[in-house]
């Protein structure tokens, strides 16, 4: 294997095939129907944000998208007239462009992203003004070719001050037959210049039927129950799923729903025994995990109190009595809500100032208790 083969892919999701080797997109037709809509008309916009929280397909629309306009050709009326307008963005994997786009060899189209450190082995945590000046001579050199040129960010978020610049005086000086797709995760983050510049294409999250087929597409086949529990759990985002499955998340959070069932004496045995699963060496992710479950059972128990009517996930069958006995009315509803905010603010301090890992579980599990 090469060394430019071992080198990390920045917008890769452990666990899942990279987006632009994924053909299929779930959920979000109104995203695809909105920009087909826009090329048939004639007057492409330049500039497109593909918003929406991680997970949900982003990425895999904006190869989508790219793959769809180096393939699709630029209509000039034809001998016998126009062809009739495209009705769908997919382009056969068996076409030449899907091929080129795949083995990222594809001369019009050129890919921004966190780049690779080689003095400190790592992926860079922002995208440098440096790799958005590489542009110019993508430019130069896909000129000769004619046609189209797409140029994906992934993600915008990650581009430093200067690299946002950059892209700004881009998007207001845009090279002809250029099209520049960016995904997003946080939009409010970015320059309002940039977002005003640009079409947005908001991608929503995905019920357990599109869950179900979109990780059966990511080579995860699921029971109809776990992708419904999934696509709860995930706030409907299929990389946070694969998350879950990765690392047992739907008996973790079994395993929090049983132990919230003991408040409010809290049972200190086994929370102490849930934290110190989350400890020491290699179990970043899973504190990561206990932490984001932690939070979605608190929120739940917020909106169960609220509603009066118990959102119930199959995987963890004590979860409705639960939630109904620890918030059985708006007003403890709202005391989850806010415990939820204070709990998270206190456990993203104590990450930073590296407070140890079973500690900073056993003490969100106690702030429950004020709830409870």
């Amino acid at each position: 294997m090469s060394v430019e083969e071992e080198i990390p892919e920045a917008d890769r999701i452990e666990g899942a095939p990279h987006p632009r080797e994924t053909f299929s997109i779930y959920g979000q037709d109104r995203a695809q129907e909105d920009f087909l809509a826009a090329f048939n008309s004639g007057r492409l916009h330049h500039g497109w944000l593909i918003t929406g929280p991680r997970g949900l397909g982003k990425a895999t629309l904006a190869w989508t998208i790219a793959r769809f306009l180096l393939a699709t050709p630029a209509e000039d009326g034809g001998l016998f007239g126009a062809p009739p307008p495209p009705t769908d963005l997919r382009i056969d994997p068996e076409h030449p462009v899907a091929h080129r786009v795949h083995a990222l060899s594809e001369p019009r189209l050129h890919l921004l992203r966190r780049g690779w450190d080689a003095k400190t082995k790592k992926l860079r945590s922002v995208i440098t003004v440096e790799e958005v000046r590489a542009l110019k001579r993508f430019f130069s050199l896909s000129s000769a070719d004619g046609g189209r040129r797409v140029v994906i960010i992934d993600s915008a978020d990650e581009m430093n001050p200067n690299a946002a610049n950059a892209i700004l005086k881009l998007l207001e000086e845009p090279p002809a037959n250029t099209v520049l797709l960016m995904v997003s995760h946080q939009p409010s983050r970015l320059l309002p210049t940039i977002r005003s510049r640009c079409r947005e294409l908001r991608l929503s999250p995905l019920g357990p039927e599109d869950m179900a087929r979109a990780l059966d597409q990511a080579g995860a086949q699921v029971a109809p129950q776990e992708a419904a529990a999934l696509a709860e759990l995930s706030a409907g985002s299929v990389g946070e799923a694969l998350r879950l499955l990765t690392l047992d998340g739907l008996k973790l959070y079994a395993d929090l729903v049983s132990l919230a069932g003991t408040l409010p004496r809290l049972d200190r045995p086994r929370a102490i025994a849930l934290g110190e699963s989350a400890a020491g060496r290699g179990q970043e992710a899973r504190l990561d995990l206990v932490l984001t479950l932690t939070d979605r059972l608190m929120a739940r128990l917020a909106r169960a109190g609220v509603s009066g009517a118990p959102p119930r996930i199959e995987a963890a069958p004590q979860e409705a009595e639960t939630l109904m006995r620890l918030a059985p009315g708006p007003a403890a509803g709202r005391a989850w809500a806010q415990l939820a905010q204070e709990a998270g603010e206190r456990a993203r301090h104590a990450r930073a100032v590296n407070v140890d890992p079973a500690a900073l579980v056993l003490d969100l599990l106690l702030q429950m208790r004020k709830a409870g």
